[in-house]
């Protein structure tokens, strides 16, 4: 089989590093690519979106499947165009993908569906806004932008008074996360966070594993938000049923809403979750893998993972191809300084991240330029380490990042030092 990986992040790096050791796989590229996929792939130089092109030289490639990564190829319709040409994709299409795209769809999705989700109120000017928080009651806002914004839609607010402050500054200064003029203004939930992927073939849709992220850039959870500063994986001490609850309080509701407004929906689905007193809710649909996520996910699989995202994509989902380890894995995002306020770019970064058995680094966005790496800034390396516990596994991911910084000059990266530090 003949796969392509769309993106250039960490987590395209990770994918295509489980996808080579697929016994099913004998050609592998990237579009665009970077320093890591580099090693294992035919890198193209084609931007995400631009279907057109991706699609020509898929074609003049005799590619079998596409592997869809970042969110702005499925807004992009870079999906739709490639099956339209019948090539198999792992990713929905761009009407699937507005679950992510539209933060207001994905909320009147949910409710029209019955999936448990925070009461929201939707607003389109600063006037509704303030409207809508006048009469607000609740512990906290959420303030989040509608359309896609790389992470840095959301802002939790502890008081209606920090959320009026957040709504001005966009509204009144045109700096609304992705653009556009909706915004959700939502309950804040308690409880734990849990993100949970689960596959889909158009049929089907099924928990494959769960992960926990750091959103917040400094330790202890401080500092701004970021794209994920490093993830665990599994879950720490959620109930024993979490499938089985996921299953049934959000996919089956999902599913059902998908098929019912005429949506065949092929890929994965990321449901980020406060585990509540009540069970889980879900603050936000991704439809693709997270990153950093994908880094912990990746190592705990066995067997040929290319092979079962071709069966999603054929429509006949395949369990039995790929099974996910009972091991642990911690990941560490090692991002530059200035992140994530500015991104910073990096060059002459030695290419050599190898590490022993069991550890794995993957690179975010980068370049290979006589012979050396170049990155755009932001999160430049996921440090990842597999153990038969968490702790096991965090204690080899920081020894790993010690070994990296012998060869890499880590003065211009930094990382929390609290990741996997579960109680």
């Amino acid at each position: 089989m003949r796969v392509l990986v769309v993106g250039n992040g960490a987590r395209e790096d990770a994918l295509s590093w489980k996808i080579a050791q697929s016994p099913s796989v004998e050609t592998l590229f990237a579009t665009p690519g970077n320093a890591g996929t580099a090693s294992r792939a035919t890198n193209w130089n084609i931007p995400v979106t631009d279907g057109k092109t991706i699609l020509e030289r898929a074609q003049a490639e005799n590619v079998d499947l596409v592997v869809l990564g970042p969110e702005v190829a499925i807004a992009a319709g870079v999906g739709d165009r490639l099956r339209d040409a019948g090539i198999a994709v792992f990713g929905p299409n761009r009407s699937g993908g507005r679950l992510e795209s539209s933060k207001v769809f994905a909320k009147r999705f949910m409710e029209r569906h019955g999936v448990p989700t925070a009461r929201a109120a939707i607003v389109h000017s600063l006037a509704s806004a303030n409207k809508a928080l006048d009469e607000w009651t609740g512990d906290g806002v959420v303030v989040k932008a509608d359309g896609l914004a790389a992470g840095k839609g959301v802002v939790v607010c502890d008081t209606v008074d920090e959320a009026r402050d957040v709504v001005k500054n966009w509204y009144t200064n045109n700096k609304i996360p992705g653009g556009g003029t909706d915004v959700l203004l939502e309950e804040r939930l308690s409880g734990r966070e849990v993100s949970v992927f689960a596959l889909a073939d158009g049929r089907a849709m099924v928990p494959m594993a769960a992960a926990c992220d750091y959103k917040r850039a400094g330790d202890g959870d401080t500092g701004p938000n970021t794209g994920g500063m490093g993830a665990y994986s599994p879950p720490y001490d959620f109930p024993i049923d979490m499938y089985d609850q996921v299953r049934e309080r959000i996919l089956a509701p999902v599913l059902r809403g998908l098929l019912a407004e005429g949506e065949t929906y092929i890929g994965v689905l990321y449901c980020g979750l406060m585990w509540t007193e009540d069970g889980p809710y879900v603050i936000e649909f991704n439809v693709r893998f997270g990153d950093p996520e994908t880094q912990v996910l990746m190592p705990r699989i066995n067997g040929d993972f290319a092979g079962l995202l071709k069966s999603c994509a054929d429509g006949a989902m395949d369990l039995t191809l790929a099974t996910l380890s009972t091991q642990s894995c911690v990941g560490v995002v090692l991002a530059t300084n200035d992140y994530p306020r500015s991104n910073t770019p990096l060059r002459g970064l030695n290419p050599d991240v190898s590490l022993p058995e069991g550890a794995q680094a993957f690179w975010g966005g980068s370049a290979l330029v006589d012979g050396s790496v170049e990155t755009g800034g932001g999160r430049v390396l996921t440090v990842t380490a597999l153990g038969e516990t968490i702790a096991d596994a965090r204690s080899a991911a920081y020894d790993a990042v010690k070994s990296l910084a012998k060869r890499l000059d880590t003065s211009e990266l930094s990382y929390r030092t609290d990741i996997g530090a579960v109680r």
